[in-house]
């Protein structure tokens, strides 16, 4: 299977203190992978290098083939501003922004497709609504509608899941294995072991270094979540050694 993503010797951080420390892995193309590890483990850290909002300290992210057009990235709720006075079709027509541009408008086909993605998550009838309105279920299914229109090769998403109910996160679930058949890369920072488990076959798990990365039953073991948990609070009792904490 091919390599869509390959982390060498990679350290990542903030103002020169790192938060992951010389990882090496390879991500396969068309893979399902959850990215776990304890609070402060580099989790979200490792999606911003993958998305280029952050530069390696050292070593490289290698995307092959990939451009960053290429990449669609979901990120966590709390980083969204909601205040922001834009509508749920505002919202999901950005993910036709490489298509319309900053002042472009929307053509009939591109509206059909807005629409089919709004209906795709459940959410036909609320297009006017103000984001600011939304519950944290309707929130996410609208960044869903938008990662759809993206229409991307590599989609990243960190915890999707936290803070939803139960029928949003089966629904967008079942978004994320359409995906995954259609053969696009899934990776995603996740909380919730169960559902790894259920849901996705590979597993990567980070301490600021790796921990193991493979099948995810491989992966899950006890023995390598008490390596993990180890790992993260040596950090935390030695910050000047091993960088700020970063989730």
């Amino acid at each position: 299977m091919n390599t869509v993503v390959s982390f060498e010797n990679l350290t990542l951080g903030y103002d020169r203190l790192p938060a992951i420390q010389q990882l090496e892995a390879e991500i396969s193309e068309g893979s399902l992978t959850a990215i776990v590890g304890p609070n402060g483990a580099g989790k979200s850290t490792l999606l911003k290098g993958v998305t280029g909002a952050l530069s390696p300290l050292e070593g490289k992210i290698n995307l092959g083939s990939l451009t960053r057009d290429d990449i669609a990235y979901l990120p966590q709720q709390s980083d969204i501003d909601r205040s922001f006075p834009l509508s749920v079709l505002d919202l999901v027509s950005m993910g036709l922004w490489q298509h319309i541009g900053a002042f472009g408008h929307l053509s009939k086909s591109m509206r059909g497709r807005v629409s089919e993605a709004i209906s795709a998550v459940g959410l036909t009838g609320l297009e006017n609504r103000p984001i600011g309105s939304l519950s944290g279920g309707q929130m996410q299914r609208v960044l869903f509608a938008r990662l759809l229109l993206q229409d991307a090769r590599l989609v990243l998403l960190d915890e999707p899941f936290t803070a939803i109910d139960a029928r949003t996160t089966a629904d967008l679930v079942e978004i994320i294995h359409r995906w995954h058949d259609e053969g696009r890369t899934v990776i995603a920072v996740l909380h919730d072991y169960d559902s790894v488990r259920t849901n996705f076959p590979d597993t990567l798990m980070l301490a600021r270094e790796l921990v193991a990365h493979g099948p995810t039953q491989n992966v899950l073991t006890a023995e390598n979540q008490f390596k993990a948990r180890q790992m993260c609070e040596a950090c935390a009792s030695t910050p000047h050694v091993c960088g700020k904490d970063a989730a």
